[in-house]
């Protein structure tokens, strides 16, 4: 069985009018594609020939792909993102401990909420909670469900609250901007695709087609910790995060100092922690100098050097 576009696309169609005129004749397909090749046509002919073959449930087999794009077209409801959210949470800390440091723990949520409170999102199902991870690896992970995770390692490369601010605003621009909401949409919709071009072949059941899309937002979360979002999702996170900062009072060139220092440390480090699931520093420094120059806040971070200083201090 050819699985071209042609093919898949012809299944779509079909899906998406059978249940309200009945099974559509091939012709009828054949003409809606016909600016595509000769070829794509026999395609077409060849995927409705198999599963209206005799012995062929044809209706339950399209049914099938009706299903498995419903799923995808589903919305997902703030409850949804936070229990997906927690259960990812869940196997974070089943990898990591967390640090028992209340006062350092408590200094973080203040930051976040100060820039939470003061964004254009501020309202979570179940609110926002930073955790403190023990490991010196640099790195930070963010959950829909609200679950901020920073590795001690991470916090030991700021120096001041307003870098602090920038690590913590980046994961929130995540959480706000649904990135990871969109990479369970995306696996969804090429879970369907795949159930769509197979249909013809082996009939996938819908035992197995929900087994599918049940395991879709399971598959889109693991890659949080192994290869993190997309580069574009990156640059988006701290374009956002600069006026997250820049709300709450904090200086949007922080970031720029940040993602410095994390470019010192890349050398010793080049294929673990931050630097396995984000971009370059280099190259997110160029993209967040881009849009600076928007952003004049007045300079208060000598009130903030006390405060940091305490919350930071090892004694």
């Amino acid at each position: 069985m050819k699985k071209s576009a042609a093919a898949i696309a012809a299944l779509i169609l079909i899906s998406t009018n059978v249940h309200a005129k009945g099974l559509p004749k091939v012709s009828d397909l054949k003409d809606a594609f016909k600016s595509q090749s000769k070829s794509a046509a026999e395609d077409i002919e060849e995927a409705f020939s198999e599963i209206t073959a005799p012995g062929k449930d044809a209706i339950g087999e399209i049914g099938t792909v009706v299903d498995s794009f419903s799923k995808a077209a589903e919305d997902i409801t703030p409850e949804n993102e936070y229990y997906i959210g927690r259960s990812v949470a869940a196997n974070i800390l089943s990898n990591y401990k967390t640090v028992k440091n209340p006062k350092l723990e408590t200094y973080l949520n203040s930051i976040c909420t100060a820039l939470v409170l003061n964004s254009e999102d501020p309202e979570l199902y179940n609110g926002y909670h930073v955790k403190i991870l023990e490991s010196d690896e640099i790195n930070a992970f963010s959950t829909s469900g609200g679950h901020i995770f920073i590795t001690k390692g991470l916090i030991a490369c700021t120096d001041s609250e307003d870098t602090l601010a920038a690590v913590i605003a980046h994961e929130i621009a995540h959480i706000q901007l649904k990135h990871s909401v969109k990479s369970i949409k995306a696996n969804r919709f090429n879970d369907a695709l795949l159930t769509s071009a197979s249909v013809t072949s082996d009939a996938l059941g819908m035992e197995k087609l929900s087994k599918s899309m049940e395991g879709a937002a399971g598959d889109a979360y693991s890659s949080l910790v192994n290869s993190g979002f997309s580069q574009t999702q990156e640059f988006e996170a701290d374009k956002a995060a600069l006026k997250l900062m820049a709300d709450a009072g904090y200086d949007p060139k922080a970031m720029v100092t940040m993602l410095e220092k994390m470019k010192k440390v890349q050398t010793s480090a080049p294929k673990s922690g931050f630097y396995k699931t984000h971009p370059s520093p280099a190259s997110r420094i160029g993209n967040v100098k881009a849009y600076l120059n928007k952003y004049k806040v007045k300079d208060s971070k000598s009130y903030r050097t006390e405060r940091y200083t305490k919350a930071t201090s090892t004694k």
